[in-house]
């Protein structure tokens, strides 16, 4: 059996070697399996590249796949995903918090009949900035996309083949991978198991990569939120309707001499006028991203593939 080991890779010169030499160590404690490492450097600001070039000339496992332009993590990883050609791929980070000895109970759902097995940490080992964003995303997750309440994405997780084969179909510009398996499978496993410290450097996820990772996940997968803005037109018109019969009513029988409040009628209409640029500015981002994907944006474009022979076809240098 063969393991494709995926890692979107930015801002971690120091780390990386430290990574793969854990893959490499874990691996070779199983000799009954092959394995392959692919690195995606997403057009990272350090010299990562460098040194992933050093490191696939020793051992031709390591397979990089370089980027033209910063596209997001989880574009770099659909990247990763469509030059697998193992059994098992496993995503993991380049930061080393991935606890590469806890693989093979990892791997275990996977032949118990699950689809894809994720590690579960009972603390993250992040900021309390990123934590708030991962929890916002994932609350985002449960009432849009029907994930399980117990269930969470980490950043560590094994996926069977034929999952990822489905997975790289989906072309749009904005993928949201936690859609894409929510979307392909109900066989998810969660194993838990300890989150470790970053072996150097800190988290390069920004508010601005936090907030259009949501919007990836709001928008791509559900038009709950377009039903949710008409329910809100609708219930705003009932109530606007009610209030202008109760006032009218007021006016003829009870307080004929009664004055239209000028304040109210200003604060009524910026709340309405609020919302109503609200739902205009979600529909907007609806068809604004249906406008791009119509384009044929790329999801990513791979500039230079090392340690990989394309086939006859050349699939291996399409970019999508």
């Amino acid at each position: 059996m063969k393991l494709s080991f995926v890692i979107p890779c930015y801002g971690s010169e120091q780390v990386i070697e430290f990574v793969i030499s854990e893959i490499e160590a874990t691996v070779l404690k199983r000799p009954e399996f092959d394995y392959e490492i692919i690195c995606v450097n997403d057009y990272s600001p350090d010299n990562v590249l460098d040194v992933l070039k050093n490191l696939a000339c020793s051992n031709d496992k390591i397979i990089i796949a370089d980027l033209t332009r910063n596209m997001g993590k989880h574009a770099a990883v659909m990247a990763g995903f469509s030059l697998v050609t193992g059994d098992i791929v496993i995503n993991l980070d380049d930061d080393g918090q991935c606890p590469m000895p806890k693989l093979w109970e990892l791997l275990e759902p996977l032949n118990e009949g699950y689809d894809i097995s994720m590690a579960k940490y009972p603390i993250k080992k992040q900021s309390r900035f990123k934590n708030f964003g991962s929890s916002v995303n994932s609350v985002m997750s449960r009432l849009l996309l029907g994930k399980p309440k117990d269930m969470k994405f980490e950043n560590f997780s094994a996926v069977k083949k034929y999952i990822i084969n489905e997975i790289i179909k989906y072309k749009n510009p904005y993928p949201y991978l936690e859609g894409l398996f929510i979307r392909t499978t109900a066989k998810i496993a969660c194993v838990e198991m300890d989150e470790r410290e970053r072996v150097s450097g800190k988290g390069n996820y920004t508010f601005f990569k936090s907030l259009q990772l949501f919007l990836n996940g709001f928008t791509a997968f559900s038009i709950i939120p377009l039903r949710l803005a008409s329910f809100a037109g609708a219930l705003f018109a009932f109530i606007g309707f009610i209030a202008g019969i109760a006032l009218i009513i007021r006016r003829l029988f009870f307080v004929p001499d009664m004055l239209l409040g000028f304040p109210s009628l200003i604060v009524t209409i910026l709340f309405i006028g609020g919302v109503i640029m609200l739902m205009l500015g979600m529909l907007g981002e609806y068809i604004g991203r249906m406008y791009i994907s119509l384009n044929n944006s790329p999801q990513y474009v791979i500039r230079e593939l090392i340690n990989r022979v394309p086939d006859r076809k050349g699939k291996d240098h399409e970019n999508n």
